[in-house]
């Protein structure tokens, strides 16, 4: 029976673990890391987890799944000229905001599945030409971290995934290419951007999008299955099978493979806002299972790292309204919980055809709180997935399907239900925050 390596490189650890034929998963190898932006660091911690969890073992193939979105700039030999700019680096937000006023946002966002925004390629691109223009000249290469990974790891240059091309927001979906429009606005030759292939090297799978990776691992794989997964980001994701990807207002569209796409919602703000609390404020004391959104008079708007999905504005910030002397840690926990969740709202309301959602992301499964308050938020049912990592898993599944083999879909656990009790307070609370956001986002446009 087939035995495959998965490799899972998120923005804060990287995990492996050797899978069998099933995908049943044990305790991964892991390293953690914060904050790191340092291609050669992260690498050496990938070589480390790696070996860690090959130790004697042998395995046919490579999976990859890989945080989506970064860029790195490569000189001629192959080395970094640039940090990763990662999809949290805002740093080219006028550059965005320039280049939405410049093209028609709309027809980019119908051709690329992608909006004009921090997140992607176009905006750090042009962001690099105007801000240190001499590494944008001197770079031969433009790359995602897995594709420098990978050349690291296997000694030679390797093509990047359909699914990590399509992520960057230069790819052309129908034509599964680099976007001619985007090129030349760039000033960006298709020579330096890698060569696109899900063909093995070496045995190494290339890396797909984690994202994507997620919803595989954890079963998510039709459009009425959708994940809902919190970990340092967040978002909500179908996966299925389609040769006519058509973006949707507010949503992100991704090819997974040459059949199956990616669509969906994303968050800047997730799992990084319960490290941003667990910072700033002493320790909560007390459980949030008898409160509701009423009992705090507080609206928190969940922008701490800016916006994505639905309203992708440039220089969107968070804000708390109704901040008192008497407010205190717990409240502002509990608030802040609730505005992620209000969040999710918002995307999932842009999904209507979804049926079932899955909570999955070590961040959210780790809360029961925050489960409860997720599904309260949403007004429906969530199925806890039993996928302690759904992406590792997923690079796994990827992996053996391409050997021809058909894992078994990921476990699911408990049902968390709404609470009928809490429904008009909870409409109550998304209605301030969507007050509280029109107000905060004004007659702003990018």
């Amino acid at each position: 029976m087939p035995r495959v390596l998965a490799v899972d490189v998120g923005t804060s650890s990287v995990r492996a673990q050797v899978f069998g034929a099933e995908a049943y998963e044990h305790e991964p190898a892991r390293r953690e890391y914060a904050g790191e932006d340092d291609p050669a660091r992260i690498v050496e911690l990938v070589r480390e987890t790696v070996n860690e969890a090959v130790a004697a073992e042998q395995y046919d193939a490579v999976g990859g799944s890989c945080f989506g979105h970064s860029l790195v700039a490569l000189d001629d030999s192959g080395r970094p000229l640039t940090e990763i700019l990662g999809w949290r680096d805002t740093r080219s937000a006028d550059a965005a905001a320039r280049l939405a006023a410049e093209l028609d946002a709309d027809a980019v966002h119908a051709r690329t599945g992608c909006h004009i925004h921090t997140s992607y390629w176009p905006a750090k691109l042009a962001w690099l030409a105007a801000e240190r223009p001499d590494v944008f000249r001197s770079a031969r290469r433009f790359v995602s971290f897995s594709d420098f990974l990978y050349a690291e790891l296997l000694g030679r240059a390797v093509p990047t995934s359909m699914s990590m091309a399509s992520a960057t927001g230069l790819l052309e979906l129908h034509a599964r290419a680099w976007d001619q429009e985007w090129l030349a606005t760039l000033g960006l030759e298709a020579e330096r951007l890698p060569e696109i292939s899900d063909e093995a090297v070496n045995g190494w799978y290339p890396a797909l999008l984690d994202g994507a990776c997620s919803n595989l691992g954890a079963g998510c794989v039709t459009r009425e299955r959708a994940a809902l997964m919190v970990g340092t980001s967040g978002a909500f994701r179908t996966v299925y099978e389609s040769s006519e990807p058509r973006a949707r207002p507010g949503l992100f569209v991704h090819w997974v493979d040459d059949a199956r796409i990616v669509e969906g919602g994303s968050l800047s703000d997730g799992g990084s806002v319960v490290q941003w609390l667990g910072q700033t404020l002493k320790d909560p004391d007390g459980s949030l299972a008898n409160r509701d959104p009423g009992s705090h008079g507080l609206t928190f708007l969940a922008l701490l790292g800016g916006e994505r999905s639905p309203g992708w504005h440039q220089h969107a910030r968070g804000a708390i309204e109704g901040l008192t002397f008497d407010t205190t840690p717990l409240d502002l926990r509990q608030a802040a919980l609730e505005g992620v969740a209000f969040r999710f709202a918002e995307v999932a309301e842009l999904m209507p055809e979804v049926e079932e959602v899955v909570a999955t992301g070590g961040a959210l499964l780790r809360d029961a709180d925050w489960l409860q308050i997720m599904s309260d938020a949403l007004g429906r049912p969530l199925t806890v997935s039993g996928v302690k990592e759904a992406s590792l898993r997923g690079a796994a599944v990827v992996a053996l399907e391409r050997l021809g083999h058909s894992p078994p879909p990921g476990a699911l656990g408990r049902v968390v239900e709404p609470r009928p009790d809490r429904a008009d307070a909870y409409r109550a609370a998304r209605e301030r925050q969507r007050r509280l956001y029109e107000a905060a986002m004004g007659s702003r446009t990018n």
